[in-house]
């Protein structure tokens, strides 16, 4: 009975050692690979990771990790020549394969979203005097439009004091489509323009974070959905290049 005693105690103890040890190990490989995403160039700011299943040292031992969460708020976004704040980024990465020096990683697929608020959405699109061809609103050729949230599937837009209308956002790709937009009464009174609609705006986003892109959905919005608080996005990918 003693001999059981202190077999069953050992084996506890050595459990233990052994659990201690695997969550420490994830510890430092979450830390090392919060720097190394950042430094990669994929994420504009050091993100938290937590790599997800357990025992965490038989993922290292098969060199890919079942799954792994990103997260981060205020990422830079952008097209090139604007950059805006991505609030409330959230990323699942599944099957991510590391190098043993943890230098180079693919994701077998990833999903993820986040928003971009309403007044940096308008700074991604065109100043006013592009988008309206003859009509004379009291504003400056350099205004934005303002946007805001007009329902499901609708933004509601206004240049200055005066009143647009609504409108619609949709994607193809990493391209972002704001249209839909015709002059209310009021503005087209103001603007001596009649039932005049405005241009398509467009803007192509070049820094997606950790490799994934605008999802594409089939009969659908896409990877764009207006929400009360913003624009959400939503993202996705295959054969992923995370680092390296």
């Amino acid at each position: 009975m003693r001999g059981w005693l202190k077999a069953t105690i050992g084996l506890a103890v050595l459990s233990g050692l052994l659990l201690g040890a695997d969550r420490i190990a994830v510890g430092v490989a979450e830390d090392e690979a919060a720097d190394r995403i950042v430094k990669s160039g994929r994420m504009s700011q050091r993100p938290d990771v937590s790599i997800e299943g357990f025992p965490f040292l038989t993922q290292v031992l098969s060199m890919k990790l079942d799954d792994v969460r990103i997260s981060s708020d205020g990422l830079a976004v952008g097209d090139g020549s604007h950059q805006v704040a991505l609030h409330s980024f959230k990323a699942r990465l599944s099957g991510v394969k590391v190098s043993d020096s943890m230098s180079s990683a693919t994701v077998d697929s990833g999903t993820g979203s986040g928003v971009i608020s309403y007044p940096d959405l308008a700074q991604l699109l065109p100043p006013a005097s592009q988008l309206l061809h003859g009509a004379k609103l009291p504003v400056g050729g350099n205004s934005r439009l303002s946007l805001a949230y007009a329902g499901p599937g609708k933004v509601k837009a206004s240049l200055g004091p005066i009143e647009i209308g609504e409108g619609t956002v949709h994607n193809k790709g990493n391209t972002v489509t704001v249209d839909g937009f015709r002059l209310s009464s009021l503005a087209g009174l103001v603007a001596g323009a009649t039932n005049q609609q405005l241009e398509p705006m467009s803007f192509t986003l070049d820094s997606l974070p950790a490799g994934l892109k605008l999802a594409d959905k089939e009969g659908g919005s896409g990877g764009v959905t207006p929400l009360p608080e913003g624009l959400q996005l939503t993202f996705d990918g295959k054969d992923v290049k995370l680092l390296g």
